[in-house]
């Protein structure tokens, strides 16, 4: 038994990802040990390998016979490892329980490139000590194969398991967070020991407001490599406490911005917008959906990307107007995707303005703009031939005319919401004739 604890200690088998109540199987040689006793809760486990052989000889029998019934065990390493490679993180850890075999192909590290844990009773701190821990057995105290960690919803996620990626995984390149119980210090931590992160999602973290290095980590750069972090890819919706501050602070360090996302960060206000266009020229999609603060002026200042802007969301700023879209159709010629639903003040001029100049236009959400009417879609239908998406819902000046216009010469079109809008059977009908591949969302019970 003590021969088998020290081995057990020096060798550490699968962290198992599954209720505590779950039972074990035990032989005679050993059995296995639990790291937490909480009732109920799911934990990470620590096991030792499966034994090579069962000393009971009907146990061996029976074993063997099972065996023999396997198909699965038929298939070759690479097509195991390949099937093993579609499952989670807790599955995978199931798996390596079975035998031997099983147990030397789970932790094979191509497997490994990716840890994604997800459920609210998950002790995700223990997990990711445990993983980590042996992960590293070739490399002691860094995981080199690990790339993605993804633990989004795990709301028993605190800073010490953020630290325990932090510490070792330096070659991490995606983190997602969302809705877990992290602070800035966690983030900084990460952003600082990662330097090849360059996907974070944050949604829904209440108490991130910022992203930036470690003081210990800014002393120790160097003048000429600056403070920057390389995060191309940043999603911070539902941050609510975010500022003009914790923005202008993200954007100094964050140079390298190519997808923002700060859908209902309430306190952004233009201001913040300035200071993001002058550090992140290479924007490509942003999202301020649902920031009420940001205005005409915001717009003025997010058309200093140009043709480098193809994705745009504005949803519910309610004040916007055709001014600020006439800034984005002026600059941004290249603008692909454009969600303005809720922009009370948007009328047919500035469709007008949209249509002219972003002609390659894929995408557009215009819903819940009572001003635009038959007008705006005629210059939609006339100029933007590539629409594929368009939604009208809720555009109580939109009638049959105007829709079939747009089928009349977008062809391509693949998805129409006319939810809640006054339009005939006939006028449906005409669109689904001419439009063949395209989905009709839409409130009238007399159109199937």
């Amino acid at each position: 038994d003590s021969d088998l604890s020290m081995r057990t200690l020096s060798t550490p088998s699968p962290a198992l990802i599954c209720p505590q109540n779950s039972h074990t199987f035990q032989n005679g040689r050993g059995s296995s040990t639990s790291s937490s006793s909480i009732t109920g809760e799911t934990v990470a486990m620590v096991h030792s390998p499966p034994p090579t052989c069962l000393t009971h000889p009907l146990i061996r029998l029976a074993s063997k016979l099972q065996k023999e019934q396997a198909n699965i065990d038929r298939l070759p390493d690479h097509s195991m490892v390949q099937v093993f490679s579609f499952l989670p993180t807790n599955q995978l850890c199931r798996c390596a329980r079975v035998c031997r075999r099983w147990y030397n192909l789970a932790w094979d590290p191509r497997l490994w490139r990716t840890i994604r844990l997800t459920g609210e009773t998950i002790n995700v701190d223990r997990a990711l000590r445990v993983l980590t821990r042996r992960l590293c057995q070739d490399t002691p105290n860094v995981c080199l194969m690990l790339e993605t960690v993804i633990v989004s919803g795990c709301r028993r996620l605190t800073d010490r398991g953020l630290y325990t990626i932090a510490q070792c995984c330096p070659e991490l390149r995606q983190l997602e967070v969302s809705g877990c119980n992290i602070s800035n210090e966690a983030v900084f931590d990460v952003v600082s020991l990662c330097p090849n992160l360059e996907h974070l999602d944050v949604s829904g973290c209440s108490k991130v407001t910022c992203i930036s290095l470690t003081r210990e980590a800014s002393i120790k750069l160097s003048p000429l490599h600056g403070k920057q972090i390389s995060i191309r890819y940043l999603d911070m919706t539902d941050c609510f406490v975010l500022e003009d501050e914790g923005l202008h602070t993200i954007a100094a360090h964050c140079t390298q911005l190519t997808h923002l996302y700060l859908r209902r960060c309430i306190r952004i206000t233009d201001e913040g917008l300035r200071y993001l266009m002058i550090y992140c020229t290479s924007i490509k999609e942003l999202s301020v959906s649902d920031c009420r603060f940001v205005s005409d002026f915001g717009l003025r200042e997010i058309a200093k990307l140009e043709s480098r802007l193809r994705y745009l969301s504005i949803a519910h700023c309610g004040r916007i107007t055709d001014v600020g879209i006439r800034y984005i159709a002026k600059y941004c010629s290249k603008l692909r995707y454009l969600n303005a639903r809720g922009c009370e003040g948007i009328t047919d001029h500035g469709v007008e303005y949209l249509a002219k100049n972003c002609t390659k236009l894929k995408s557009l959400d215009i819903g819940k703009c009572p001003l635009v009417s038959d007008a705006g879609l005629e210059f939609l239908a006339l100029n933007c031939f590539n629409l594929k998406r368009l939604s009208l819902k809720s555009c109580e000046s939109i009638t049959g005319q105007g829709l079939q216009i747009v089928a009349a010469n977008c062809f391509d079109l693949q998805m129409l919401n006319v939810q809640d809008c006054e339009v005939s059977v006939n006028a449906l009908r005409f669109v689904k004739r001419h439009c063949k591949r395209c989905i009709i969302e839409h409130t009238n019970p007399a159109f199937f």
